[in-house]
């Protein structure tokens, strides 16, 4: 029985052309991608958990430092000044930013910049406002809510990684511009030429 031929010369093309010009490691790479959706699962999971108690359907929050510290911050007016509770906006932005993290190949800091720059809308914002919050805690509350800290030291974790791909995809837009082409195609991966090696 004859073996079908397998063109291995596409593979090495895809891994030639996955990494941006000028940089050392290509920060689409799914090893680069996949710590971050990991990360952004475990929020979710302690956001969920947190909306959950903010929804009543769990009777108490666990908290081993701060004593009623984490009941009094997710009751409080800060958490409950939106239709819904805060936690469960973290919970749906912790799931947005893994989806947007993982959906993709190696190569789409170029393909698709329009998921790039949303993955970075995603992750961004959410890092921000974990920042705030946490500073929130003892300045307006004069206490501490442990799984929120947990939940604001995930957030900033992602960051670097997700804005060094944003970095790649808007180099690339760039590229495209400097060469006469529209941007605005390439931003939505319909430029066929790419500027691959474009320096």
């Amino acid at each position: 029985m004859s073996q079908i031929p397998i063109d291995r010369s596409r593979n090495r093309d895809d891994d030639a052309v996955a990494q941006p010009p000028g940089w050392s490691y290509n920060p689409s790479a799914m090893n680069q991608r996949v710590p971050i959706a990991i990360v952004a699962m475990v929020g979710f999971a302690i956001a969920t958990y947190l909306a959950a108690y903010q929804l009543d359907l769990v009777g108490s929050v666990w908290e081993p430092f701060f004593g009623g510290g984490s009941e009094r911050i997710l009751n409080s007016k800060v958490s409950t000044i939106l239709p819904i509770p805060d936690a469960a906006l973290g919970a749906l932005s912790y799931l947005a930013d893994a989806v947007t993290g993982i959906v993709g190949r190696r190569d789409r800091w170029r393909t698709m910049p329009w998921l790039v720059v949303l993955f970075g809308v995603a992750v961004g914002p959410l890092g921000a406002v974990s920042v705030m919050l946490t500073i929130f805690q003892p300045v307006l509350f004069d206490s501490f809510c442990t799984l929120c800290l947990a939940s604001a030291v995930l957030s900033v974790a992602m960051i670097g990684p997700a804005m060094d791909e944003v970095l790649a995809s808007l180099q690339y837009l760039k590229r495209v511009k400097g060469s006469g082409r529209s941007w605005w195609r390439a931003f939505w991966g319909l430029d066929g030429d790419n500027l691959v090696g474009a320096g």
